[in-house]
């Protein structure tokens, strides 16, 4: 008896849930009002504004230091003391590395005695030649007088001539023993590895590091990266589309992540006159003051650039327009505020959730909330107002 009644029970629950569920399904099946049924349809509505919009197109671009170089040491040798790191501040000019120098000054001393001994050396050839030249004047007497051969004349006229080679050859390598004695002392000096650059600011900052106290590095090897950060290049891509519409001296306001809510202002310095032809797009560059450091080269950068204005235009809100058939309009409210008009417009620009039209007609309130459900001339209710359908 129990185990009937517990089935009875159980039918019976199971029997509300299907007759309750029928009738939900009921009421989600019953057909919403149709457009135009006669009825005065609740709107909101916005006012058609008239003044100027802007064209305008966000890319994303990197920023580039303007300029950046390599410090790089000439001569190998073992890094004796960095002056600068990571984030520190260099002057044009100025001594960054110093490497470990005693070879190259021992380098020096030896071009030194080499070039004082060449020099010692002109000067005994010098004194030689003086000696041959007063020898063969005193044959050339002897000879005009008789008392001296043609052959003692012809032996000191050539021993001026060995001892006048003899100078050229000392002279030469006097020059050749300088000019050793400058490059030694060249190469001793760069070991002071200094930052030196042209043009731009006369400050810069160290963007990388390469090596550490103490390594021994190649000649040519990489020491720091240096950087200039104020002013900073934004660069970014354009299509063709948009390549045509940009032109050089253009404002861009530029937003990046690391400064939410702050707006950088800046001009387009430069436009590719070619395009990648893998990408098929132009590089853009834009040159941003920055003072005080705040963009960094690297960060991700969102540019916005104007590319045209209309003072005085037609503007209503995006979410405004319907399409019907094939073509885009606004329903306007007529001017009693109680039904709506069709009006076909042309869309222009789009800026900030607002967009140019044109069209005619277009001159109180547009309808920007429940238009789906409304034909031309409907009945509208508008802030709890409900209007007959206009005949």
């Amino acid at each position: 008896m129990r185990r009937w009644v517990l089935i009875v029970l159980v039918l019976a629950v199971v029997g509300a849930l299907t007759w309750a569920g029928i009738g939900r399904v009921q009421d989600l099946t019953k057909k919403p009002t149709r457009r135009g049924d006669g009825g005065a349809v609740p709107v909101e509505v916005a006012t058609i504004e008239r003044g100027p919009i802007e064209h305008r197109r966000t890319f994303t671009g990197t920023l580039d230091p303007k300029a950046e170089f390599v410090v790089a040491s000439k001569v190998s040798g073992r890094v004796e003391r960095l002056n600068v790191d990571l984030a520190d501040t260099v002057t044009r000019g100025q001594r960054v590395a110093k490497l470990d120098d005693d070879e190259y000054v021992q380098s020096v001393a030896q071009a030194e005695a080499e070039f004082a001994v060449s020099k010692a050396n002109l000067a005994e050839a010098e004194s030689l030649l003086d000696i041959a030249e007063r020898e063969l004047q005193r044959v050339e007497k002897l000879h005009t007088r008789g008392v001296a051969s043609e052959s003692q004349r012809d032996t000191a006229t050539a021993d001026q001539f060995a001892k006048q080679a003899r100078v050229k050859v000392t002279s030469a390598e006097v020059i050749r023993s300088q000019a050793a004695l400058e490059t030694a002392r060249i190469r001793l000096d760069y070991t002071n590895v200094t930052a030196g650059w042209r043009g731009g600011n006369d400050q810069r900052v160290v963007a990388e590091r390469y090596v550490d106290e103490g390594q021994t590095v190649a000649a040519n090897a990489p020491l720091l990266r240096i950087v200039e950060m104020n002013p900073i290049i934004a660069v970014f891509f354009v299509t063709e589309r948009d390549y045509t519409l940009l032109r050089t001296g253009q404002a861009v306001s530029l937003r990046t992540d690391a400064h939410p809510g702050a707006v950088f202002e800046g001009r387009i310095a430069r436009i590719a006159p070619v395009f990648n032809e893998s990408t098929r797009q132009a590089r853009v560059e834009v040159g941003i003051d920055n003072p005080e450091l705040q963009l960094k080269p690297g960060m991700f950068v969102r540019a916005t650039v104007v590319l045209d204005r209309v003072e005085d235009a037609t503007i209503v809100p995006g979410h405004a327009l319907v399409r019907r058939d094939g073509r885009d309009g606004v329903f306007v409210i007529t001017d009693d505020g109680r039904s709506v008009s069709w009006r076909i417009v042309e869309v222009g620009f789009h800026q900030d959730g607002r967009v140019q039209v044109t069209g005619n007609g277009l001159t109180t309130q547009v309808v920007t909330l429940g238009q789906q459900l409304l034909d031309d001339k409907s009945a509208v209710s508008i802030g709890g107002r409900v209007g007959s359908r206009t005949p």
